[in-house]
């Protein structure tokens, strides 16, 4: 469940958004309050996740409050109280397995009275927590069991209830404190009382001791707000919606659920109860899910949906059922007051299975569609969400073929100004929708015709009309609205234009064609529009249930799910409530028989098992309250709500006012109907009082499409407006049979909308009552979904209306609480003295019942075991209790003290303990550490020495040498410039002679530093220059093999092209040589003068074919020699051998590429010449005579010989 109908996980523990009448009973933390009375030596069996107060792990919390909001008058003793006590008790407390409210069965393994060596088992969980001994009193508790025993629920004046604690008594008048310390005087008859602290958030309300409103609204609120919103009452799951985000579903917990591992309260655990049934026992199951608008349904119906689809999944049919889910609430749900997701219909999936227990197909069936909310809208709510989707996520080019525009811009979407909903992505809502449709397998021109119904009928909205005449005649208007109506749907224009307009009417056997007034005009564009899309939402349905029955086998077995409308109250309640209360009292008989009966053959079967019998106790049938009475008023005939209903409805000129007075008229009689002002009546059903507002009944109920508008629609060319013409008149020549005839009534009369319903509403009965029913009810917490905020009237009400209290009180009829003797005794024995305790279980079991003065008519004692009414445990576990909590509290100060005694001694002889050993073990360490000293400073000694020695070793050795060179060279130096001073003169003195010496030692030390450095520079620069040098070498010798490479290969081209020259020259000399030849043979011969004028013709051109070919030898010659400077150039550059800013690769790449281009272009010219050259031979060849072949072969002969 969730807001808006999604479930919704989540925990806010807070005091402050609980109602100040649970305050006092929830301000400390529920673990600590629930276990803060019960031995450590108990361990409960139980699981922890269906613990009557659910899983608190935090054990250490401090619960000083807790005593202190027990023992208000004691309030010096929470500085002493041991919050150990708390802790130890929290273990055991997740599952008491020797407590008569565990929701499991009791173990019957016999164990001992409960003793001083029992008890004494607290101690090792124990430990003080007193601040400081001056704070330790001892008081009085003998007060605290009347004060916890009279805790009472008081209803203040604004009909919320709180819990108070007696003060005191006097007669009927009870002084009571509430919270915030508020003390007041009651009667004694207006409290109520209140359930012990372990039974705090039970999971089941037959649990409670006293099952009493307020004990129903504080445990429901208990679980509330810890985020459990699952309770159990007796057979039915009462759900509430906590309109935020839960952690209660997934895998893990599906898993768990399947594996039995979880057995708290779950929409899962319905559905696997329902699963294995069916499986079991081969009978259809049923999970029947009701609750007003916004509390929850959708969501839990979905909930279902996904484990049944886990269990049952494998088939893929699973997938297509979930997805069925987006479409049905695109198209039949809506944002109203109450809900930002409400069903605005009715449906049931039934869910058929195969032997082994997979999902084989579905069929899904709908119910009364609110077929007004497409033309009506009230202001603070939507239409249907697939309008609103369509306009915000339609892509392009469907929305210009559809004519779509903006939600603002459609008159009947903006009858409210709510366009969005928070948190809700319209768009992407579409998305999901068109993804549905495709997994359903609806196909994409289906789809397309869908959308464009959906755009018609947004279009219709927009249709106006224009007075005509005087009488208020009207005809529509040829604007944008009515043509895009007439292009979606495939009519004509002037065909709808007309249907809108008028209406035609057989009289006798003529047809009168009646023009429509403005209102009429409007209903009738507002009854098609409805009509259109009520129609394509059943054809949706059915195609959904092709695609999911498609190829599907039917075993017969099933689980169906009902999700439908809940009771229904208004400030004004109209035909659709009219419909949705009369399903819902039909559901809630069908409620009261099921479980009611169940009860009566449970209370049959004990006395079959002869369990009283053998016990010896009285037992009588349970009764319950029925709602004929309600159910006859609705459909008594003649003289029933529906039938007067169809009556009036069938008269031409009946209103609703006439409708009302009918009414009143004859069903002022019956008990549960009250005849209002005007035209209101009201009902009294099973819920409460409704009334209604006959306003629209008798229109809404005729629902009539004229027959005009059905042919309008049978000539349309889509098809889909064709099927839903086809629908409806079929629908209309369908006779009224069985128990919906109406006599006197034709044979072919048309059924009304509220006989329709009653039809679909016996069908659904029929078939529920022939499966095994699961009831879910949820329960909205408050009106404004808000988490965390719990109305305690709201929930009252719906629990009310559901018949939840009802149940609980029906099946805890009887004696609910049962216990054997020996259990009993063992575990009340020791509030008796110990000689009446040491008797056999049965008397001790009689003495305790004497001894509390517990009534006789409230308990019945039997050979084998106690039998007790409602609420007479809890005295008793509440004296129990108390009792427990004063000896855990005597033991914890008791042996606190011993254990402060023993710590104390145990640190003295510790310290001194401590004192010894740390002291001997700082001596060794000392000893140790001394020993390392000494050892060190020898070894530094040592080391350091060595240094030193071999440090002023190598220094005297290199003053030696120094020395020994500079007085070598001083003794040299100074040998010739002593010689000058003598020559000089003799006055010099032998000081002055060491000075000399001594500044030419200091030139002659800085000229060595200077040449030393100078080499180091000189040896770097040399080893520079050498890694240059060597990296040239290798660059150099990389571009030798790569010149000489291309040298080979232009020589070789080169080559080639001087043999082709060579021999083209040959040829050429040759020819020149015969041609000279005989060009003289011809010029000495004066006989054959014409030879001579040949001749002279011949020499010409042969003289421009070698003039042509040396040309090409000297450009080869110097392209030659071009080439070839320009490579060892670039080689050279590349070498480093010349300087010039080029780059040498580019270079030589593009002097290859000028080179080929020149080449190839040379070759195609000296093909060409050899062409030309033997072309001119031909000629020549061609040209001459006898004579002329005579001297050619004459010179050839000579020539070759």
């Amino acid at each position: 469940m969730a807001s808006t109908k999604t479930s919704s996980p989540g925990f806010q523990d807070s005091s402050e958004r609980m109602p100040k009448s649970f305050a006092s009973k929830s301000r400390s933390p529920p673990s600590l309050q629930s276990i803060k009375s019960l031995p450590v030596d108990f361990r409960f069996t139980g699981s922890p996740a269906s613990g009557v107060s659910g899983q608190y792990d935090d054990a250490n919390t401090d619960n000083s409050n807790v005593i202190c909001d027990s023992i208000p008058e004691n309030g010096d003793l929470c500085g002493e109280v041991d919050g150990g006590i708390e802790d130890s008790a929290g273990e055991m407390y997740q599952a008491n397995g020797d407590t008569p409210y565990d929701r499991k069965t009791i173990a019957t393994d016999e164990r001992p009275f409960v003793s001083d060596e029992d008890l004494g088992l607290v101690a090792p969980h124990l430990h003080s927590s007193a601040p400081s001994r001056s704070e330790f009193r001892w008081g009085d508790t003998t007060s605290f069991a009347a004060k916890k025993k009279l805790q009472s629920w008081f209803q203040l004046p604004n009909g919320n209830w709180e819990l108070g604690k007696m003060l005191s008594s006097s007669g009927t008048e009870i002084v009571i404190s509430l919270s915030e310390g508020k003390v007041l005087k009651v009667n004694a008859d207006s409290l109520l009382p209140a359930n012990p602290d372990i039974l705090d958030g039970v999971d089941d309300l037959m649990q409670l001791s006293y099952l009493n409103e307020p004990s129903v609204l504080y445990n429901i609120q208990h679980r509330y707000n810890q985020d459990m919103i699952y309770t159990k009452a007796g057979p039915v799951l009462v759900a509430i919606n906590p309109f935020k985000k839960v952690p209660l579903y997934g895998n893990d917990y599906i898993d768990a659920y399947k594996r039995k591992s979880i057995e708290s309260p779950h929409v899962y655990a319905i559905a696997d109860t329902a699963i294995r049934e069916m499986i079991r026992d081969e009978v259809n199951q049923s999970i029947i899910i009701s609750g007003e608008s916004g509390a929850g349904k959708t969501e839990t119906a979905k909930i279902a949906m996904q484990y049944l689809a886990a269990l049952g999944g494998g088939s893929g049919i699973e997938y297509e059922i979930l997805k069925t889910n987006p479409i049905l609430e695109a198209f039949g749900n809506a944002k109203t007051l109450r809900n930002d997701n409400s069903s605005r219909f009715g449906k049931l999936i039934e869910i058929h299975f195969s032997e082994t227990g997979k999902i084989s197909g579905a069929n899904i069936q709908t119910f009364l569609l609110e077929k007004s909310r497409v033309v009506q809208c009230a202001e603070g709510e939507r239409s249907y969400h697939i309008f609103y989707q369509l306009c915000a996520g339609a892509p392009l080019a469907l929305r210009e073929k559809l004519d779509l525009k903006s939600v603002h811009e459609y008159k009947y979407l903006k009858q409210s100004s709510c366009y969005s909903i928070n948190g809700v992505d319209d768009a992407e809502q579409f998305r999901i929708v068109v993804e549905a449709l495709d997994i359903v397998h609806v196909s994409k021109e289906d789809q397309e015709s869908v959308f464009a119904m959906l755009s018609a009928v947004l279009w219709m909205g927009n249709v106006s009309f224009t007075v005509i005449d005087n009488e208020n005649h009207v005809e529509a208007v040829t604007d944008e609205g009515l043509t895009n109506v007439a292009k979606l749907i495939g009519c004509d224009v002037g065909e709808l234009k007309q249907a809108l307009s008028t209406r035609k009417m057989r009289v006798g056997n003529d047809n009168i064609i009646q023009k429509l007034t403005l209102s009429q005009a409007i209903d009738t564009r507002d009854a098609l529009a409805k009509s259109i899309y009520a129609s394509l939402f059943d054809w949706l349905v059915e195609q959904i249930n092709k695609s999911l029955a498609v190829g599907k086998r039917r075993t017969g077995r099933s689980i169906s799910i009902l999700d439908i409308y809940g009771f229904e109250s208004f400030d004004r309640n109209s035909f659709e409530q009219f419909c949705i209360n009369y399903a819902n009292e039909r559901l809630q008989q069908h409620f009261n028989r099921h479980l009611f009966k169940l009860e009566q053959e449970k209370r049959e079967e004990d006395q079959e098992t002869m369990e009283y019998i053998q016990d010896g106790i009285d037992w009588n049938r349970v009764d319950f309250e029925d709602n004929q009475d309600c159910l006859n008023l609705f459909e008594k005939k003649p003289l029933g709500l529906l039938s007067l209903l169809d009556e009036e409805s069938t008269f031409p000129n009946g209103t609703d006012l006439t409708f009302a007075n009918k009414l009143k008229q004859h069903l002022n009689s019956n008990s549960c109907f009250r005849g209002e002002r005007g035209k209101a009546f009201s009902v009294c059903h099973y819920a409460g009082e409704v009334m209604y507002d006959t306003t629209g009944f008798l229109e809404k109920n005729r629902d009539l499409l004229h027959l005009d508008s059905i042919q309008l629609l049978s000539s349309c060319t889509c098809h889909l407006p064709q099927s839903f013409a086809s629908n409806m008149l079929t629908q209309s020549e369908k006779p009224v049979v069985g128990p919906l005839y109406k006599s006197g009534g034709a044979d072919s009369q048309k059924l009304s909308v509220a006989t329709k319903f009653k039809g679909q509403l016996f069908q659904l009965m029929q078939r529920l009552e022939s499966t095994t029913p699961h009831f879910i009810r949820c329960i909205k917490p408050n009106n404004f979904q808000s988490p965390g905020n719990y109305d305690q009237g709201l929930v009252l009400q719906q629990l009310r209306c559901c018949g939840v209290l009802e149940v609980v009180r029906i099946s805890r009829s009887g004696f609910p609480t049962r216990m054997s003797h020996q259990k009993f005794a063992r575990r009340y024995g020791f509030l008796l003295l110990e000689s009446v305790a040491s008797q056999d279980p049965l008397s001790v079991s009689v003495a305790i019942l004497h001894q509390f003065n517990i009534v006789p008519e409230m308990y019945q004692v039997g050979y084998t075991k106690l039998f007790f009414r409602t609420g007479q445990i809890g005295v008793l576990e509440d004296t129990r209790n108390h009792t427990l909590h004063g000896i855990l509290r005597v033991q914890s100060c008791f042996r606190g003290h011993q254990a402060r005694c023993h710590l104390r001694d145990l640190r003295r002889g510790i310290a001194t303990l401590q004192s010894f050993v740390r002291g001997e073990k700082t001596r060794k360490e000392f000893a140790i550490l001394l020993q390392r000293h000494r050892a060190a400073v020898v070894i530094q000694k040592q080391i350091r020495s060595r240094i030193a020695r071999k440090k002023f070793m190598n220094i005297y050795g290199a003053s030696i040498v120094i020395q020994s060179v500079i007085r070598g060279w001083l003794v040299r130096r100074c040998s010739g410039d002593l010689g000058l001073l003598t020559r000089g003169g003799r006055k010099d003195k032998d000081s002055d002679e060491v000075l000399v010496k001594s500044s030419f030692l200091a030139e002659l030390q800085r000229r060595v530093l200077k040449a030393e450095a100078a080499l180091r520079e000189k040896e770097e620069e040399n080893d520079i220059l050498h890694q240059r040098l060597q990296q040239y070498e290798n660059r150099w010798s990389e571009y030798e093999l790569k010149m000489k490479s291309m040298e080979e290969v232009w020589q070789k081209q080169m080559r080639s092209l001087q043999s082709s020259l060579s021999i083209a020259k040959k040829s050429l000399a040759l020819d020149d040589s015969r041609r000279n030849s005989d060009a003289s043979v011809n010029l000495t011969d004066e006989r054959d003068s014409s030879w001579d004028a040949g001749s002279n013709g011949v020499v010409r051109p042969m003289s421009a074919g070698l003039t042509v070919i040396s040309r090409m030898a000297e450009e080869f010659e110097q392209r030659s020699q071009v080439f070839g400077d320009d490579a060892k150039f670039l080689v050279e550059v590349k070498s480093g051998q010349a300087e010039a800013s080029l780059n040498p690769d580019r270079e030589l790449r593009r002097l290859k590429q000028m080179f080929e281009a020149w080449k190839k272009d040379y070759g195609s010219r000296l093909r060409e010449t050899k062409v030309i050259l033997q072309k001119l031979g031909n000629e020549e060849g061609s040209g001459g005579d006898k004579g002329r072949k005579k001297w050619w072969v004459r010179r050839n002969s000579s020539r070759f010989n």
